[in-house]
Order: structure tokens, then sequence, then C-alpha cells
């Protein structure tokens, strides 16, 4: 099972190489997950423009290439554009695109013919079953290795549900991330931020493991009530261990729920 773990936004340089660090560890303790540290260089979608948003793209690039050099993981992040692809390509190891750009043809084509795999978010406002669009679009483009990411549907006004039927849905033809710490946002219901009920992540963590997914999406902060970005959905880096060992447990009970 593939674990993509991180914080949401590279704060600073220290904070992003404390948390691969702790996520290294983890990866030698729990050698059967296939683990990729995630970050972003740029929050394009923020709700206020006063928001942190991230270093950019070249000092982004530059902290990852540190992490996977320092600690050996691979990592991911975020495209918004396609003239970010290529560079980007050049450093991480999975692409990943975000829910809001998951009809972009020409930002998907790009990212299909970088040659690396791409993580699609689903949009909030997407029918599982027209995610295969998504997936035509990267094979089209020669994408041979992709997945799409469950993150919760909108449910009215700044709240977002999950419909555990989307996971096997769209494992008919991809492989099958769930983002359990999206999935609890609450976008926009701070007003000019989004806010979030984490402790609904290892809830559904637990569904989603036991309904059947390839992997797991977590953002993860050593102090996430004192965050730049996400926070409220954040989990602490302290309980990632705790819920790997919960995933641990699930798959032994019902090994069939990872197609590895």
């Amino acid at each position: 099972m593939l674990i993509i773990a991180g914080p949401c936004a590279i704060e600073s340089e220290k904070l992003t190489l404390q948390v691969a660090e702790h996520i290294k560890r983890l990866s030698s303790e729990f050698p059967e997950f296939d683990f990729i540290f995630k970050a972003s260089f740029d929050k394009a979608n923020r709700s206020s423009h006063r928001s942190f948003r991230g270093p950019g793209l070249e000092e982004g690039l530059k902290v990852l290439r540190r992490v996977k050099e320092e600690f050996g993981l691979k990592v991911t992040t975020d495209v918004h554009e396609t003239w970010q692809v290529e560079p980007t390509a050049q450093v991480v190891d999975l692409l990943q695109i975000p829910a809001f750009l998951c009809r972009q043809t020409d930002l998907l084509l790009e990212a299909g013919r970088s040659g690396k795999p791409v993580n699609v978010k689903k949009g909030q406002f997407l029918a599982p079953w027209d995610a295969r669009h998504i997936v035509e679009k990267l094979r089209f483009a020669g994408a041979v290795d992709y997945y799409l990411t469950e993150r919760g549907t909108t449910f009215g006004y700044n709240n977002l549900v999950v419909d555990f039927r989307s996971l096997p849905i769209m494992r008919q033809f991809s492989k099958v991330i769930f983002d359990a710490t999206h999935s609890v946002q609450l976008p926009g219901a701070g007003g000019d931020r989004s806010l979030g009920q984490r402790e609904f992540v290892l809830p559904l963590v637990r569904a989603a493991v036991a309904v059947g997914v390839d992997g797991l999406f977590l953002e993860t902060h050593p102090d996430p009530d004192r965050a730049l970005s996400d926070g409220p959905n954040m989990i602490p880096l302290e309980s990632l261990r705790e819920m790997l060992e919960t995933v641990q447990r699930i798959l032994s009970a019902v090994p069939s729920t990872s197609k590895g």
C-alpha cells in the first residue's frame, strides 16, 4: 500500500526536513508500505489572497530535492500549470494534479507525457464514474502509471462527505488513493479560510482501508494548530505511527483490500 504523507505546504526547509526525517523512520518500521513524502511548493487555491502559499517552484523543488538526497524518500508535489510539469518531473517521483484542476485537459496531457506516475485528485464536484475521463486523457498522453484520489464530495455549503461507493467504482479503471485529511476539510467555513475536523480522519481511514484502496494520503504536521495552511484537517506528526498500526491490523484481517 502506498502512503503519501507530509505537510500541506513547504513552510520552511527546517520544518520540511523535520517531517521528512520522521517519515523516513516510519518507512523503516513499516517496510510493507511504500512511502512518498508530500509537500506543496505553492498552494494556488486559497480562500484569501492573504493566505500563505509557499516558497514557489524554484525554492520548493530545491527543498524536495534535499529530502530525496538526505533521506532517500520518494517525493511528490502539486503542479497547477503546464509549464510547471517539466521542471517538477525532473525532481519528483509522482506528479499530483489538484482537485479543482482534475478536468484541465492540457495539464493532464502534459503530466501524462512527462513519463512520471500521475496522481489526480478527483474534484469535489465530480461523480466517481465521470473520473473515467481523467484516466482516458492520461492514457491518451501515454501515461501508464496513474492514480485517482478520493477527497470528499461537496455536500451543501462548507462541507464535504465521502461516498465510499466511489472507491470500488473508480477502482474498476484506476488505482485509487484515499485522501483522509482533505476529506474532513470544511472549505471556507472560517470565512476567509477553511476549517476541518481532524477527529474524523482515523474513522475514515479505517473505513477506506476496509472497503479497499491502493494507498492513503495523509497530511501531517508537528503542530497542526500552528500550521500555515490546512492546519485544522492535518493530523499531528506524533499520531502517524498509531494510524499506520491500525492500517496494518485492518490489512491483516482483510488482506484483499489492497491490490498490491
